[in-house]
């Protein structure tokens, strides 16, 4: 399936921040958590619809890529870094025990 672009504005499940979309934002860019809402990138079929966890952080700079993991159905999905997320976060996850930098 092609990928679905579908701007969206959100406030964050976990942190409750607005975030404003830009059709390709996939999670908070404050504390990096998202939603299980795809089957496919942007198709919004999933009907789990838990909060997915950053876990770990893969790849080198500038391309990370976030691991998230469902806290419901524990599905695991990996989803580009942007340059707006919150660098803290990202070095905090990639630093955390038993978390931190993947191999891809």
């Amino acid at each position: 399936m092609a990928f679905k672009r579908t701007i969206e504005d959100f406030v964050c499940g976990h942190c409750g921040a607005s975030v404003v979309g830009n059709g390709y934002t996939n999670h908070c860019p404050i504390c990096l958590w998202s939603k299980h809402v795809d089957v496919d990138p942007g198709d919004r079929a999933e009907v789990c619809g838990g909060m997915m966890k950053p876990v770990g952080v893969e790849g080198s700079s500038p391309s990370y890529r976030i691991v998230h993991a469902c806290t419901v159905c524990e599905a695991l999905r990996h989803v580009n870094a942007s340059p707006s997320d919150n660098a803290e976060a990202l070095a905090s996850l990639a630093g955390s025990p038993g978390h931190g930098i993947m191999n891809p």
